[in-house]
């Protein structure tokens, strides 16, 4: 399996180099209109928002600086496939302004407009952008009436174009079975409320890039991509920034194309692409031991799992994990034209293909998990805080 990934420094506004209707999936997270560090980036675009800023107009602001974002969710209708999600991850914003504190809904005035453009809105996603500030308490604290909630929370706002995408021919449904999660991973992944997921501050070392950047979470895009589309299809992010989306493609053995306007983050792209092999091959690693545990648990508390996968060997808990595999990354070719192709490993690891039959009989369950050589789990490499 061989995939191509395509980074383009220009405005998302005209995507002209994506064809309409060639696109599978979309994941983003666009600046977030109403926080502070994003004012300059919408004021370039629209000189008209310094002036609502200045008079202090909330209202105004926040509507122009939608009205920049508009005409990208336009093109993200027109480039995604009928039976296509787009994924878009959304905070709100609160703000004094004038001495009053406001709530500016994001999720809100965006879903609005997805829904315009024709897109069928689906359950979203709430997870936990903690922060451990000592400000985080807003208002006058302890005294009724005058104090406000936190807001910690983003949503993964979740739509489609047109009706539910169809698997017609045996070779996309076998690459559909291929591209299974386990079903104790659905369990957690198709939850409206993700807990285990955090995000954190990202501070840019590069200087012509902004210095803060409002990644989300490595774990977020995977799991999203995973998800909501199938080995080798196409991922495009509009908003790609240091090029989260890019490199949990190449994780999951898809496609992608990344629009970026900021060029100042080609070399933050850069740098991370030297490390995802390794990265990528121990992530996959790490869930394939999750899932031996699970077994090893489940067999514990409930007996035997009825189903066996074909590749590994393995219990799996449904007939839909049967075909499930996970292809490790085995080469990386720069095109030094901010384009890259990904070549993947066809055939299982071989650490976790066993007799599991009779591996799972024996009286030190425990220390199966210990005993499977994975030669990229060194003791906490750094690899996995990359993002």
């Amino acid at each position: 399996m061989i995939t191509n990934h395509s980074v383009i420094y220009s405005d998302s506004k005209r995507m002209d180099a994506v064809p309409s209707e060639s696109v599978n999936l979309i994941v983003t997270s666009p600046p977030y209109p109403m926080i502070q560090m994003w004012d300059e980036l919408f004021v370039r675009q629209n000189a008209h928002v310094r002036k609502a800023l200045e008079k202090e107009n909330g209202p105004d602001a926040f509507e122009l600086m939608h009205t920049i974002l508009d005409p990208i969710w336009a093109e993200v209708y027109r480039v995604l496939k009928f039976g296509g999600f787009a994924c878009i991850n959304i905070g709100d914003a609160t703000r004094t302004i004038k001495g009053n504190f406001v709530l500016y809904p994001n999720h809100m005035r965006i879903l609005k407009q997805l829904l315009e453009l024709g897109f069928t809105a689906l359950p979203d996603i709430l997870w936990r952008k903690q922060t451990n500030a000592p400000n985080k308490f807003m208002g006058s604290g302890m005294l009724p009436a005058g104090a406000y909630v936190t807001l910690e929370h983003e949503y993964v706002l979740i739509v489609r174009k047109g009706p539910k995408r169809l698997f017609k021919e045996e070779k996309d449904k076998m690459n559909r079975r291929e591209s299974a999660v386990f079903w104790e991973e659905r369990n957690v992944f198709y939850s409206d409320i993700w807990f285990d997921i955090k995000g954190t501050t990202q501070t840019l070392k590069r200087t012509g890039a902004r210095s803060r950047s409002a990644a989300y979470p490595f774990e977020m895009v995977y799991r999203l991509i995973n998800m909501y589309s199938a080995k080798e299809d196409v991922v495009l992010d509009p908003f790609l920034g240091t090029g989260t989306t890019t490199y949990a493609a190449m994780a999951s053995g898809r496609n992608s194309i990344g629009y970026e306007i900021d060029a100042a983050f080609r070399d933050t792209v850069g740098e991370i692409k030297n490390e995802i092999i390794q990265f990528s091959n121990r992530y996959i690693q790490q869930r394939l031991l999750r899932h031996i545990q699970f077994v090893i648990q489940r067999i514990r508390e409930k007996g035997p799992l009825k189903y066996q996968n074909n590749y590994y060997g393995f219990p799996v808990m449904t007939s839909q994990e049967r075909e499930l595999i996970l292809n490790d990354l085995m080469d990386l070719k720069d095109f030094k034209d901010d384009t890259f192709q990904v070549t993947y490993r066809e055939e299982p690891q071989k650490e976790f293909c066993k007799d599991w039959a009779k591996e799972l009989k024996r009286k030190d369950l425990d220390r199966i998990t210990e005993q499977i050589f994975c030669p990229n789990r060194g003791k906490n490499s750094g690899q996995l805080k990359l993002f």
